[in-house]
């Protein structure tokens, strides 16, 4: 099934992928970060993972240095993709990256840098393919219904993490115009897969960047029916970050975040929570699989 819709209670253009019955691969944030991409197709391959069963939850580009080869990349290899704020600035030759950053903060005065050095290198072919990207996905999965969104179901630039309340989530799911068991969600940075009632948020974290947790490492998941469920897993993967780093270093754009990909730290802080901030420089330990049972109801 390959169809593409308009959900007419948010106005989102919404493709549905239909239903998989083998491992899909979440990942997010490629963030113009060309070596890390490629990183992750060689894993897809070694985990016998074709394109069609791969899918990016939005910000191809960001604050790396190869922001048109690494966008061309995920475009050729043709895998499931939706917009994240910045495709949606991007194609709509907006002034900035829509992130969501407060005025005045660190993360702001440097998206200013990585969005010029981007804007000025994205063609009107990329810009047109980013605009017609969906903005979510939807599919079923060990009988699951799952849902695709960049920052949450109603906010394409909402940071949404681990140590929420339950009522941030719960309305997210009220939100959605057809029931669903899962939502998977990108633009925070972080991985987690968090139980509300009997749903499932679930974030792969970023691709292209740290999660601020002290190691270079970035991350990707994947689902996977069984016999008991739905398997979650996140996976941490390494690559060639100090390749990335000197190239970030050679352009001039954003050494802030060049650094960062070496030391696994953010250059700010500003957009976590007070238990995600606590938790800076300390290694996820994200090992144990999240199995969700296929009989699991959408409602709580």
């Amino acid at each position: 099934m390959d169809i593409s819709s308009t959900d007419n209670r948010y106005g989102s253009k919404v493709h549905d992928l239909g239903r998989f019955s083998a491992p899909v691969l979440i990942c997010g944030g490629a963030y113009s970060n060309l070596e890390a991409l490629e990183a992750l197709f060689e894993a897809a391959d070694s985990l016998a993972i074709p394109c069609e069963r791969i899918i990016h939850t939005g910000d191809v580009v960001a604050y790396c240095a190869d922001p048109a080869v690494t966008a061309e990349l995920l475009r050729e290899r043709q895998v499931h993709a939706i917009q994240g704020n910045v495709e949606e600035s991007l194609s709509a030759s907006l002034p900035d990256c829509g992130c969501g950053f407060s005025e005045g903060t660190l993360c702001d005065k440097l998206s200013d840098e990585w969005f010029t050095f981007a804007d000025a290198r994205i063609g009107d072919d990329i810009r047109h393919w980013m605009g017609h990207l969906p903005q979510h996905l939807v599919f079923e999965i060990a009988g699951l219904r799952a849902r695709v969104v960049h920052g949450s179901v109603r906010e394409i630039n909402r940071f949404l993490f681990a140590s929420q309340p339950d009522p941030d989530f719960e309305a997210e799911f009220s939100s959605v115009a057809t029931d669903c068991d899962m939502i998977i969600s990108g633009h925070s940075g972080i991985p987690f897969t968090r139980r509300v009632g009997k749903k499932v948020w679930h974030n792969s974290g970023s691709l292209g960047l740290p999660a601020n947790d002290g190691t270079p490492r970035v991350w990707f998941s994947l689902l996977t029916p069984d016999k008991e469920g739905l398997r979650i897993e996140h996976h941490a993967l390494d690559y060639d970050h100090e390749t990335s780093r000197s190239k970030m270093i050679e352009a001039g754009v954003c050494r802030e975040y060049a650094q960062a990909l070496g030391t696994g730290i953010w250059p700010s802080l500003d957009v976590l929570g007070e238990s995600e901030k606590n938790q800076t420089g300390t290694p996820l330990d994200l090992g144990e699989p999240v199995i969700i049972q296929s009989t699991a109801a959408f409602s709580t």
